[in-house]
């Protein structure tokens, strides 16, 4: 094997290497923008205790159902 050959393999290696280190690293940006969206939509959701306090407190025990 030539010093060319020898060359254009390491190139061709090192090129792939940052190529998938840059996939990588769009990847984590994209999962870290994703948890900050769904941490937002979740702390957007009104307090469940503040609306519960409001029902009658027999709410929920019965199930009404027809044949």
């Amino acid at each position: 094997m030539d010093v060319n050959g020898i060359a254009g393999v390491a190139t061709a290696m090192a090129e792939f290497s940052t190529n998938q280190a840059a996939g990588i690293a769009v990847l984590k940006k994209a999962m870290d923008l994703n948890a900050a969206g769904a941490l937002a939509l979740i702390e957007a959701l009104p307090d469940a205790s503040q609306s519960a306090a409001n029902l009658p407190p027999h709410l929920g025990q019965n199930i009404n159902t027809t044949a």
